[in-house]
């Protein structure tokens, strides 16, 4: 893709977006896709150091603290912001453990993060959102990121799947509830090289970490793992003027995992 083909395509020029978790992983790459597409950027994410270290890469960013789980965090992180026009909620964690292995408090953690999460962040900046065509034409525009563990069932994943499952709910129901107003759609990634898998693999898998990462691209028909920016490209796309008639929509990148 050439300089000039990004700038002229799918630009988000003038407009102001929020990346939840967005310091590190599928997060820091979606920031740096939004600035490229000529966005201005709110980094949020509880490690506000790394955060003010990528705004100060990206340029055309500003880092945000903000604890996704908090409701007096993420108030007073409303509280700086007089302009949204897309909403990225991709903060998230992981478990390992079929149902009998989940513990009560290991599944209400996954709640919390991976789902309350993005109905309290929603909820509290949705009034921005919802003024986003006093900005420009083009209503506001949420893009979640769920997973493939949503829509089918994976080993070992049960809280994970759960959760993931959710947002998907959410991402519909939202969708229909705010038609003319908001659009509201969910990227769905297969296994993506972050730091996120790499912590799975450590914690989990630190004796035989080569075996399961050919696992993991095994999963995927073509072969590899996903990449960061390429699922990061799936959200600029969304929150773009080309995607207005998309809305309430699941975007797989995964490979063909799920059409296998």
């Amino acid at each position: 893709m050439t300089d000039s083909f990004s700038s002229q395509s799918f630009s988000l020029e003038g407009r102001h977006a929020l990346v939840t978790g967005g310091a590190s992983g599928i997060g820091e790459a979606t920031v740096k896709e939004l600035a490229r597409a000529a966005a201005f950027v709110w980094i949020a994410d509880i490690n506000f150091a790394a955060a003010e270290k990528l705004a100060g890469a990206v340029g055309s960013a500003k880092a945000l603290h903000l604890d996704v789980t908090g409701t007096e965090s993420i108030n007073n992180a409303a509280s700086q912001i007089d302009r949204l026009d897309i909403l990225v909620n991709n903060a998230g964690i992981g478990h390992v453990g079929s149902i009998e292995a989940t513990e009560p408090e290991d599944f209400d953690r996954l709640m919390n993060v991976n789902v309350r999460s993005v109905y309290l962040v929603t909820r509290a900046f949705l009034p921005l959102l919802l003024a986003a065509t006093q900005h420009h034409e083009a209503v506001g525009a949420i893009v979640n990121i769920a997973s493939v563990s949503g829509l089918v069932g994976i080993k070992q994943r049960f809280a994970y799947c759960t959760t993931k499952g959710a947002v998907i709910a959410m991402t519909r129901q939202l969708a229909v509830e705010y038609p003319k107003t908001l659009r509201v759609n969910a990227v769905c990634p297969g296994t993506v090289q972050t730091p996120f898998v790499e912590g799975y693999l450590d914690k989990f898998h630190k004796e035989n970490k080569e075996e399961i990462r050919a696992e993991l691209r095994a999963r995927q028909p073509v072969g590899r793992l996903g990449r960061p920016e390429e699922v990061a490209a799936a959200v600029r796309y969304l929150a773009s003027d080309e995607a207005a008639f998309v809305s309430g929509s699941l975007l797989t990148i995964d490979g063909g995992w799920t059409a296998a």
